[in-house]
Protein backbone atom coordinates (compact mmCIF):
# COMPACT_ATOMS: atom_id res chain seq x y z
CA UNK A 1 0.00 0.00 0.00
CA UNK A 2 2.38 2.54 1.38
CA UNK A 3 4.73 1.74 -2.40
CA UNK A 4 1.45 3.31 -4.12
CA UNK A 5 1.66 6.93 -1.85
CA UNK A 6 5.32 7.62 -1.22
CA UNK A 7 8.13 8.42 -4.06
CA UNK A 8 10.95 5.87 -4.33
CA UNK A 9 13.59 7.44 -2.22
CA UNK A 10 11.31 6.68 0.66
CA UNK A 11 11.89 2.81 2.19
CA UNK A 12 8.70 1.40 3.12
CA UNK A 13 8.03 -1.83 4.48
CA UNK A 14 4.50 -3.40 5.68
CA UNK A 15 3.62 -7.15 7.28
CA UNK A 16 -0.56 -7.97 7.11
CA UNK A 17 -0.06 -10.67 9.99
CA UNK A 18 2.07 -11.33 12.43
CA UNK A 19 3.14 -14.72 11.14
CA UNK A 20 7.03 -14.11 11.23
CA UNK A 21 9.26 -14.40 14.87
CA UNK A 22 10.80 -11.51 15.57
CA UNK A 23 13.87 -11.26 17.18
CA UNK A 24 13.86 -7.83 19.56
CA UNK A 25 17.13 -6.08 20.62
CA UNK A 26 17.54 -6.33 24.23
CA UNK A 27 16.39 -3.11 25.06
CA UNK A 28 13.26 -2.96 23.11
CA UNK A 29 12.59 -6.51 24.61
CA UNK A 30 12.64 -4.11 28.19
CA UNK A 31 10.04 -2.06 27.03
CA UNK A 32 7.50 -4.51 26.60
CA UNK A 33 7.95 -5.92 30.07
CA UNK A 34 4.05 -8.05 31.01
CA UNK A 35 2.70 -6.67 27.67
CA UNK A 36 -0.47 -8.65 26.41
CA UNK A 37 0.43 -10.86 23.14
CA UNK A 38 -1.63 -8.45 21.12
CA UNK A 39 0.92 -5.74 22.35
CA UNK A 40 3.86 -7.58 21.77
CA UNK A 41 3.14 -8.90 18.02
CA UNK A 42 2.46 -5.33 17.57
CA UNK A 43 5.41 -3.78 18.65
CA UNK A 44 7.63 -6.57 17.37
CA UNK A 45 6.42 -6.95 14.16
CA UNK A 46 6.54 -3.11 13.24
CA UNK A 47 9.60 -2.99 13.99
CA UNK A 48 10.57 -6.26 12.10
CA UNK A 49 9.03 -3.42 9.29
CA UNK A 50 11.52 -0.93 10.16
CA UNK A 51 14.20 -2.81 10.12
CA UNK A 52 13.66 -4.25 6.86
CA UNK A 53 13.07 -0.57 5.83
CA UNK A 54 16.77 -0.03 7.29
CA UNK A 55 18.25 -2.17 4.98
CA UNK A 56 17.06 -0.95 1.89
CA UNK A 57 18.32 2.27 3.03
CA UNK A 58 21.79 0.65 3.61
CA UNK A 59 21.43 1.72 7.65
CA UNK A 60 22.18 -0.74 10.06
CA UNK A 61 19.32 -2.61 12.15
CA UNK A 62 19.55 -0.61 15.38
CA UNK A 63 16.86 -0.99 18.34
CA UNK A 64 13.69 2.00 17.45
CA UNK A 65 13.07 2.79 21.15
CA UNK A 66 10.25 4.93 22.36
CA UNK A 67 11.07 8.57 22.90
CA UNK A 68 9.37 10.98 25.59
CA UNK A 69 5.73 11.54 23.66
CA UNK A 70 5.88 7.89 22.40
CA UNK A 71 7.91 8.90 18.91
CA UNK A 72 10.27 6.30 17.54
CA UNK A 73 13.85 7.36 18.30
CA UNK A 74 15.80 6.54 14.79
CA UNK A 75 19.26 6.28 14.13
CA UNK A 76 21.29 9.24 13.16
CA UNK A 77 20.30 10.41 9.65
CA UNK A 78 17.00 8.88 9.25
CA UNK A 79 13.66 10.09 9.49
CA UNK A 80 10.72 7.84 9.38
CA UNK A 81 7.46 6.91 11.32
CA UNK A 82 5.84 3.37 12.63
CA UNK A 83 2.32 2.53 12.23
CA UNK A 84 -0.12 -0.43 13.05
CA UNK A 85 -3.88 -1.43 13.07
CA UNK A 86 -5.48 -4.82 13.02
CA UNK A 87 -4.41 -6.23 10.30
CA UNK A 88 -1.59 -4.20 8.99
CA UNK A 89 1.68 -3.02 10.06
CA UNK A 90 4.23 -0.56 8.59
CA UNK A 91 7.30 1.60 8.32
CA UNK A 92 8.16 4.03 6.20
CA UNK A 93 11.74 5.89 6.12
CA UNK A 94 14.16 8.04 4.47
CA UNK A 95 17.51 9.41 4.76
CA UNK A 96 17.30 13.15 6.27
CA UNK A 97 19.19 14.33 3.63
CA UNK A 98 16.40 13.76 1.33
CA UNK A 99 13.21 14.17 3.57
CA UNK A 100 13.06 16.23 6.50
CA UNK A 101 9.93 14.14 7.92
CA UNK A 102 7.74 11.27 7.08
CA UNK A 103 3.99 10.44 8.19
CA UNK A 104 2.03 7.87 8.39
CA UNK A 105 -0.91 6.09 10.07
CA UNK A 106 -3.21 3.09 9.58
CA UNK A 107 -6.72 2.47 10.50
CA UNK A 108 -9.37 0.08 10.01
CA UNK A 109 -11.69 0.82 6.94
CA UNK A 110 -14.93 0.92 9.00
CA UNK A 111 -16.84 3.43 10.65
CA UNK A 112 -15.21 5.61 13.47
CA UNK A 113 -16.49 4.57 16.70
CA UNK A 114 -19.49 6.95 18.03
CA UNK A 115 -18.44 10.08 19.54
CA UNK A 116 -15.11 10.08 17.95
CA UNK A 117 -15.68 12.15 15.25
CA UNK A 118 -17.38 14.95 17.11
CA UNK A 119 -14.29 14.68 19.59
CA UNK A 120 -11.51 15.14 16.74
CA UNK A 121 -13.12 17.39 14.12
CA UNK A 122 -13.56 21.54 14.04
CA UNK A 123 -16.43 22.90 12.73
CA UNK A 124 -14.75 23.89 9.16
CA UNK A 125 -14.34 20.06 8.72
CA UNK A 126 -17.42 18.68 10.33
CA UNK A 127 -19.31 21.23 7.59
CA UNK A 128 -17.19 19.14 4.73
CA UNK A 129 -17.89 15.63 5.96
CA UNK A 130 -21.82 15.41 3.82
CA UNK A 131 -20.19 16.78 0.82
CA UNK A 132 -17.16 13.99 1.14
CA UNK A 133 -20.39 11.35 1.85
CA UNK A 134 -22.18 12.12 -1.38
CA UNK A 135 -19.10 12.56 -3.01
CA UNK A 136 -18.16 8.43 -2.23
CA UNK A 137 -20.43 7.31 0.10
CA UNK A 138 -18.13 4.04 0.62
CA UNK A 139 -15.61 6.06 2.26
CA UNK A 140 -15.12 6.15 5.89
CA UNK A 141 -14.49 10.11 5.66
CA UNK A 142 -14.94 10.15 9.42
CA UNK A 143 -12.02 7.23 10.16
CA UNK A 144 -10.09 8.85 7.10
CA UNK A 145 -9.98 12.29 9.27
CA UNK A 146 -8.84 10.33 12.38
CA UNK A 147 -5.84 8.93 10.39
CA UNK A 148 -4.85 12.32 8.66
CA UNK A 149 -5.20 13.83 11.80
CA UNK A 150 -2.54 11.24 13.36
CA UNK A 151 -0.02 11.41 10.37
CA UNK A 152 -0.22 15.19 10.50
CA UNK A 153 0.77 14.86 14.39
CA UNK A 154 3.60 11.99 13.38
CA UNK A 155 4.85 14.18 10.65
CA UNK A 156 4.86 17.57 12.66
CA UNK A 157 6.22 16.62 15.94
CA UNK A 158 9.87 15.52 15.40
CA UNK A 159 10.17 18.54 13.51
CA UNK A 160 8.97 21.29 16.59
CA UNK A 161 9.01 19.08 19.46
CA UNK A 162 5.94 20.25 20.47
CA UNK A 163 2.24 19.43 20.67
CA UNK A 164 -0.52 19.50 18.28
CA UNK A 165 -3.90 18.78 19.08
CA UNK A 166 -6.54 17.06 17.19
CA UNK A 167 -8.18 21.36 17.18
CA UNK A 168 -5.25 22.61 16.11
CA UNK A 169 -5.00 21.50 12.19
CA UNK A 170 -8.11 21.95 9.49
CA UNK A 171 -7.77 18.56 7.46
CA UNK A 172 -9.06 19.03 3.92
CA UNK A 173 -10.33 15.64 2.87
CA UNK A 174 -10.11 15.36 -1.19
CA UNK A 175 -12.00 12.20 -3.47
CA UNK A 176 -8.74 12.60 -5.42
CA UNK A 177 -6.51 11.15 -2.44
CA UNK A 178 -5.08 13.65 -1.65
CA UNK A 179 -5.35 16.12 1.81
CA UNK A 180 -4.26 19.43 3.33
CA UNK A 181 -3.45 19.97 6.85
CA UNK A 182 -3.58 23.42 8.14
CA UNK A 183 -1.72 24.57 11.08
CA UNK A 184 -3.93 26.32 13.44
CA UNK A 185 -1.68 27.56 15.87
CA UNK A 186 -0.77 31.38 15.78
CA UNK A 187 2.80 31.02 16.19
CA UNK A 188 3.39 27.50 14.38
CA UNK A 189 6.66 27.33 12.29
CA UNK A 190 4.87 25.43 9.85
CA UNK A 191 2.24 26.10 7.93
CA UNK A 192 0.57 22.78 6.63
CA UNK A 193 1.39 19.49 5.11
CA UNK A 194 0.23 18.27 2.22
CA UNK A 195 -0.72 14.37 2.60
CA UNK A 196 -1.98 10.90 0.54
CA UNK A 197 -4.61 8.15 1.57
CA UNK A 198 -5.39 5.73 -0.17
CA UNK A 199 -8.28 2.46 0.68
CA UNK A 200 -7.44 -0.82 0.19
CA UNK A 201 -9.41 -3.76 1.38
CA UNK A 202 -10.27 -3.28 5.18
CA UNK A 203 -7.05 -0.85 5.68
CA UNK A 204 -6.70 2.89 4.61
CA UNK A 205 -3.37 4.55 5.64
CA UNK A 206 -2.57 8.43 5.17
CA UNK A 207 1.07 9.52 4.39
CA UNK A 208 2.75 12.84 4.67
CA UNK A 209 6.46 13.18 3.83
CA UNK A 210 8.35 16.36 3.12
CA UNK A 211 11.34 16.75 1.31
CA UNK A 212 14.19 17.95 2.85
CA UNK A 213 15.15 21.56 1.77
Amino acid sequence: MLEQLFPAPIAVAERFNDDEPVELFPEEEAQLGNAVPKRRFEFSTVRACAREAMRALDVAPAAILPGPKREPLWPEGVVGSLTHCAGYRAAALAMNTDFETIGIDAEPHKPAPDGVLGAIAIPAELRRMPGLKVDDPKICWDRLLFSAKESTYKAWYPVTRRWLGFEDADITLDPDGTFHSRILLPDTPIAGFDGRWLVQGDVLVTAIAVPAS
